[in-house]
């Protein structure tokens, strides 16, 4: 029984040593809130400093842009058309190429093809007009032609000209029967017209 009253009055004794130093425990901790507080403080103003210059320097280091680009990639049309449209709207501004491509798809408006297209009379063929209206082809153009020009305001392109249109053949995946389907990689560049004096 004895030892169990001393034991008692020890952890009594621990408990009231514990209770003591927790105050400054407290204190500690305060203390350490306070300096961490006045450390944030004072590089918030270095911050703000280093934050005005860094809008400054991308003022200046900001270049306009020369060109816009668009990429698409296994688009789901014929190669062989979309080369005869990128072609068809080579060293057109975007505006015309999408009112010419309009026309293309409501057939008022044929789109020159290279190669012998049957029932077509004339030498010159494509001088003629003589050509087909791929629809599917123009459709899908006229939506990157429209990014294009998005892009050619953002890029800050005042008279953009499609100066660059090029068409190559996807990854064409396997369809029902063995049928090979038609992919097409798009490439259009447009770039600031240059006027000539």
């Amino acid at each position: 029984m004895a030892e169990k009253k001393s034991s008692d009055k020890n952890k009594k004794g621990i408990k009231k040593e514990e209770a003591e130093k927790k105050p400054e425990e407290g204190k500690k901790e305060t203390s350490k809130k306070e300096t961490k507080e006045i450390k944030k403080t004072e590089p918030s103003k270095q911050e703000s400093q280093s934050g005005s210059e860094k809008q400054e320097n991308k003022e200046q280091k900001k270049v306009k842009k020369t060109e816009a680009i668009v990429n698409a990639f296994n688009v789901p049309i014929s190669t062989k058309h979309s080369v005869a449209v990128c072609r068809f709207i080579k060293n057109k501004t975007i505006e015309d190429a999408i009112t010419d491509l309009e026309l293309v798809i409501k057939n008022k408006k044929s789109v020159p093809m290279r190669g012998e297209i049957p029932h077509r009379k004339g030498p010159g063929k494509a001088a003629s007009g003589s050509g087909r209206y791929p629809r599917k082809a123009a459709e899908q153009f006229i939506v990157l032609l429209k990014s294009l020009s998005a892009n050619a305001s953002f890029n800050g392109l005042e008279n953009p000209v499609i100066s660059e249109a090029v068409a190559n053949i996807g990854s064409r995946p396997y369809g029902r029967h063995g049928i090979r389907r038609k992919r097409t990689h798009i490439k259009i560049i447009a770039r600031e017209k240059i006027v000539k004096q």
